[in-house]
């Protein structure tokens, strides 16, 4: 088709008349379908791609969230792990601290190793007297006031001896003073026991308001 050609197609496209497509020439026709089927096509495509691409934003939020909840669990679970094995190394660390601490039956023989101790470095006690218990939660703690002469090694290697016992023994309260031929030392030992189950159940007895079961 030259110039002039396409100029009078495009001038009898302009000239169309709308309300009568029948009259149209076959060109004009074709021409006419293909752009009303290709409209057609993209409206349709349009309108269910938008239905897709909704359904895939919100799939994608879904996903995103799905990944929030996951690391977070995970970071729980992991907590979680680390929890619990600090609860069972407390309870190792716990276990192996009440090993230390005798019970209420043993109480006189570690009275007595301490006693042995102070002979054992040729002290001479003036006094070793135990006191009243004092109840402190899972524990009970005796006081025993003790007054003992000899040299300063003896006493020292005595306050070495009651730290390696297999119980729990300190030394508080500590004044060395000199004596006539011999140093004095006073001091408090205190040493712990654990109380059996009747006892802790009549502390918490004790511990519950009047009136509550």
């Amino acid at each position: 088709m030259n110039l002039d050609g396409l100029k009078q197609s495009l001038i009898d496209l302009k000239n169309l008349n709308p309300k009568t497509p029948g009259a149209w020439p076959w060109p004009a026709k074709i021409i006419a379908f293909v752009a009303l089927f290709v409209a057609v096509v993209v409206a349709g495509a349009l309108l269910i791609w938008q239905d897709q691409l909704e359904t895939l934003g919100k799939v994608q939020d879904e996903e995103g969230q799905l990944k929030e909840t996951f690391l977070a669990k995970k970071k729980q679970a992991i907590n979680l792990d680390l929890i619990k094995k600090q609860l069972n190394e407390t309870q190792e660390s716990f276990g192996a601290l009440l090993k230390q601490l005798p019970s209420k039956s043993e109480m006189d023989a570690l009275l007595t190793d301490i006693n042995q101790a102070g002979l054992g470095r040729g002290l001479q006690f003036e006094l070793f007297r135990p006191g009243g218990e004092t109840m402190n939660g899972a524990f009970a703690e005796q006081p025993i006031t003790i007054k003992v002469t000899g040299n300063y090694d003896d006493i020292g290697k005595f306050a070495s001896d009651i730290a390696m016992l297999p119980r729990i023994v300190t030394l508080n309260d500590i004044a060395i003073n000199p004596g006539a031929n011999s140093l004095i030392m006073d001091a408090t030992a205190r040493t712990f026991r654990y109380l059996d189950d009747s006892e802790v159940a009549a502390q918490k007895k004790a511990a519950k308001p009047a009136g509550a079961k």
